[in-house]
């Protein structure tokens, strides 16, 4: 079953120089439990794609269905529902309220879904857990490693159980050892039967991944399963 199915997907720029663009006629499809990372250099159209992936931006032309739904004529209530409850974002900034604990940052998006507390909880508590942070949960964020502010991110990231976590430049806020860790947490979830499409320009980082998608000058220009994954090593 594909979880993304995107179909000639385009994004243009256009400002008072004139037009640019940044994503030009992009067609793929990740089915559900895939592993894939979408790798290209600085300016390459990724982080476009990224947004457009994410809801946080409409395509110029192109269509785009995020598990079976068609996102293309979705009101911004709609498509801030599906951000919260079918998409996980980890982000490169980790985005953590800083003095607030680790379990109540990752409780945040369920108090916005209107989740009882109890269940809120018990969420969180799990998946901090998964990720190693189970001793961590009374913590602020700003008392713990950038490594481990990621993993709280992850976790975060899982509680809505989305159809696909989305990660952008997950490792480039923090130290070679700590981002091994958090390749294997990827590796891990992933093998649970979590969907991971994970944006990076490196190309050890993208090395872990099942699939690697090339995006050069807006262009995809290359989709190839890695024949060759490395098992990150675990703390």
């Amino acid at each position: 079953m594909n979880i993304i199915e995107i179909s000639h997907l385009s994004k243009i720029y256009v400002t008072a120089a004139g037009e640019t663009v940044a994503l030009g006629d992009v067609s793929f499809s990740i089915q559900k439990g895939e592993f894939v990372a979408i790798m290209g250099p600085s300016g390459s159209g990724k982080s476009t794609l990224m947004h457009l992936l994410g809801c946080l931006d409409a395509p110029t032309s192109g269509t785009y269905m995020l598990d079976g739904e068609n996102v293309e004529n979705l009101t911004e209530d709609e498509l801030a529902e599906i951000r919260n409850k079918k998409i996980g974002f980890i982000f490169q900034a980790f985005n953590l309220l800083p003095r607030t604990t680790v379990l109540q940052n990752v409780m945040l998006p369920m108090r916005y879904a209107g989740l009882p507390e109890e269940e809120r909880e018990k969420r969180a508590v799990k998946y901090l857990e998964m990720v190693g942070l189970g001793q961590r949960l009374n913590y602020t964020s700003n008392q713990i490693s950038g490594g481990q502010q990621q993993r709280v991110a992850i976790a975060r990231a899982l509680t809505m159980d989305p159809a696909i976590l989305l990660a952008d430049e997950p490792t480039g806020n923090i130290a070679s050892a700590q981002a091994e860790e958090v390749m294997s947490i990827f590796q891990d979830i992933n093998e649970k039967g979590h969907t991971v499409v994970m944006i990076t320009h490196e190309p050890d980082i993208a090395a872990h991944a099942k699939r690697i998608i090339m995006i050069r000058d807006g262009q995809m220009v290359s989709d190839e399963p890695n024949k060759h994954v490395v098992r990150a090593k675990s703390g």
